[in-house]
């Protein structure tokens, strides 16, 4: 990491525009959103390189909460047309180890940890994939990848000082195509039949 790059903290997403105003309902990545979108804190953009925002960072003009969603006010985006145009940006803060929070992990942190299922190591983190919708543990399982959503449901326990990852996933997740095994299981029931 050169010494100007900080550690960044995914701490929300933008996932639609909200009234006419400029409000965005807010997908939250940080169990603290009343401390972390406070006035005038300052946000780093991910949207694509095409993106009018590409390469810029956004401050918070107000946030509340409505009917138990988090709604976000940005400076300098007052009205939905502008809105528009920031929908499923990603949200990062610049963030030091000390205040990092008990749910939130940077990328560097989890490569090359163990993945362990059932109390067995399964593979190792290969790297972390932002996706709008949600991140992707990327597993590498022998001599193959697997994509395991980064979730409470299935990924419920994060232990860097252990070193591992603990996933549930469900059934199929990390067992290869059964395809190229139905030709053998099929070899031992009856003789060939020839016409």
């Amino acid at each position: 990491m050169s010494e100007g790059q900080k550690n960044q903290l995914r701490v929300g997403r933008l996932v639609k525009a909200h009234g006419l105003k400029g409000a965005f309902k807010l997908e939250l990545y940080t169990d603290n959103p009343d401390g972390r979108f406070v006035p005038g804190a300052v946000f780093t953009l991910q949207v694509p390189e095409s993106s009018p925002w590409h390469g810029k960072t956004v401050t918070v003009r107000e946030f509340r909460w409505m009917n138990s969603h988090a709604v976000l006010f940005l400076e300098g985006v007052d009205d939905r047309n502008t809105a528009d145009e920031l929908v499923r940006a990603i949200l990062w803060m610049d963030d030091s180890q000390d205040e990092q929070e008990d749910d939130a992990w940077y990328d560097h942190q989890l490569v090359g940890l163990d993945v362990v299922r059932d109390g067995a190591v399964i593979g190792r983190v290969a790297r972390l994939e932002h996706m709008p919708a949600q991140d992707l543990l990327i597993v590498k399982v022998d001599d193959r990848e697997v994509m395991v959503p980064f979730v409470t449901a299935i990924v419920p326990e994060v232990n860097i000082a252990e070193g591992r990852v603990t996933v549930t996933p469900p059934t199929g997740l990390f067992e290869e195509s059964d395809d190229d095994a139905q030709p053998e299981a099929g070899d031992s029931d009856d003789a060939p039949t020839e016409a």
